[in-house]
C-alpha cells in the first residue's frame, strides 16, 4: 500500500540462528503484511472508470472489494460465487467488471434499466439478484446521484414496493441475508457451506474495517434527516433550512393517499376515474405552490408515492411531478433514470445484456 515501506530483509545471522522470540515476531510481521495486502483492491483503474462511466454513478469501495472477495471464492465465475450457497448472483455493475457487457446481444444496452425492477425508484441501483419467484434483489440506495450510497436496500418486486435496509456495505448485506437463511434451516445439507461463508464474510469485513450492523451509526444519522418514509419505507432526504423551508407535508397521510389511489385504480369507467382523480389534482396544485416557495420535497414525496403504488394510471402524473422535483433538487440523473424506466417499466426481461 502507498505510504508503507518494505520490510528489511533478515541478515544471514538472523536467518541461520533465530531465537524463539524472533521467530514469533517474524510470524506476526508476516501476518500484518498479509492483512495489509488483503486491503489492496485488485480491480484495475480502467475497470472502475468504465463502471462509473456507464452508470454515471460513483461506486463505493466495498463494491470493488466484494468483487475481489468473490473472485477468491470462485475464480472461474465470481458472478456465481454466492449461487450455490445463497441462490444469489452478482448483477448490474458487476456485469461490467466481469466484462459480460462486451458480449451483450445489443451494442447499446441501457444500464439505467439493467436489472431495474418494477418498483425500483431511481435512487436504487440493483447489484445482487435472488430468486426469480419473488424477484428478490439488493441494491445501493442513494439520496443523490452525486453522492455515495447511504445503505444497501432489499426488495421483492413480485410482492411489494417495500425497501428494507440491510447495512451500509455489501459484506453486511450478504451476511444478514445468510444469517436469515440459517434461521430458516430449510436445507440442512448447506449448513457447513453457510458456516464457512459466514466466517469468510466476517473475516473480510474485519480486515477491511467494514461494519456488519443492519443499522450503522451513519444510517441512524441519516434517519434524522429523512423528511418522510414514503410508500417504500426507505425515506427521502431533501435540504431543509433553519426556517424549515424545503419540505411540507401532503394534505393526505399514507393511508388516505392509498385509498385515493385504489379508488382511481378500481374505477369502473373513465368518468368515475376522472372524479376519483380530483384529490390528486388538488394535491398537484398544492405542490405547485410549494415549489414556488422552495418546498421541493412535497412534489418529490407525491411523485415517489404514486410511482410506488404502481398503477399505469399514474404514469402521466409521475412524469409531471418527479422530473421537476429532481431538477429542482439538482438530482437530474434520477430524472433521466425515471424517464427511461417509465418508458419500459416491466416485471420481465430485466437483463439488458440478454436482449
Amino acid at each position: 500500500m502507498a505510504g508503507r515501506g518494505k520490510r528489511k530483509p533478515k541478515t544471514t545471522q538472523q536467518a541461520a540462528a533465530p531465537t524463539n522470540g524472533k521467530v514469533k515476531k517474524g510470524r506476526m510481521e508476516k501476518e500484518e503484511v498479509d492483512a495489509r495486502s488483503s486491503l489492496v483492491c485488485e480491480v484495475p483503474p480502467e475497470a472502475r472508470e468504465e463502471v462509473e462511466k456507464l452508470y454515471k454513478l460513483q461506486m463505493p469501495e466495498d463494491f470493488f472489494h466484494f468483487w475481489d472477495f468473490c473472485k477468491r471464492l470462485f475464480p472461474r465465475s465470481p458472478r456465481d460465487a454466492l449461487k450455490e450457497t445463497l441462490d444469489l448472483q452478482l448483477v448490474g455493475p458487476f456485469d461490467i467488471l466481469s466484462e459480460r457487457h462486451k458480449h451483450a446481444g445489443t451494442s447499446q444496452p441501457n444500464f439505467h434499466l439493467h436489472f431495474r425492477h418494477f418498483y425500483d425508484p431511481p435512487e436504487l441501483q440493483t447489484i445482487i439478484q435472488g430468486t426469480t419467484e419473488t424477484q428478490y434483489h439488493m441494491g445501493y440506495y442513494r439520496d443523490s446521484p452525486d453522492a455515495l450510497p447511504v445503505f444497501i436496500g432489499e426488495n421483492e418486486a413480485k410482492k411489494s414496493c417495500s425497501i428494507k435496509q440491510m447495512g451500509d456495505n455489501l459484506f453486511a448485506a450478504v451476511l444478514l441475508f445468510l444469517l436469515r437463511k440459517k434461521k430458516e434451516r430449510r436445507r440442512v445439507e448447506k449448513e457447513s457451506a453457510l458456516q464457512s461463508l459466514e466466517e469468510e464474510l466476517r473475516g473480510a469485513a474485519e480486515r477491511l474495517g467494514l461494519p456488519l450492523e443492519q443499522k450503522t451509526k451513519a444510517m441512524k444519522l441519516r434517519d434524522k434527516k429523512v423528511v418522510t418514509k414514503t410508500f417504500h419505507g426507505a425515506g427521502i432526504v431533501v435540504p431543509v433550512d433553519k426556517n424549515n423551508v424545503g419540505y411540507r407535508e401532503l394534505s393526505e397521510d399514507d393511508a388516505g393517499l392509498k385509498r385515493i389511489c385504489k379508488a382511481i385504480d378500481d374505477a369502473k369507467s373513465d368518468e368515475e376515474r376522472m372524479k376519483a382523480f380530483a384529490p390528486i389534482q388538488e394535491m398537484i396544485t398544492f405542490v405547485q405552490f410549494a415549489n414556488d416557495e422552495c418546498d421541493y420535497g412535497m412534489g418529490y414525496e407525491l411523485g415517489i408515492d404514486l410511482f410506488c403504488y404502481g398503477s399505469h394510471y399514474f404514469c402521466k402524473v409521475i412524469r409531471q411531478l418527479l422530473p421537476m422535483a429532481y431538477s429542482l433538487l439538482k438530482r437530474g440523473l434520477f430524472g433521466e433514470i425515471l424517464e427511461a424506466h417509465l418508458s419500459d417499466r416491466s416485471h420481465d426481461d430485466l437483463d439488458q445484456l440478454a436482449k
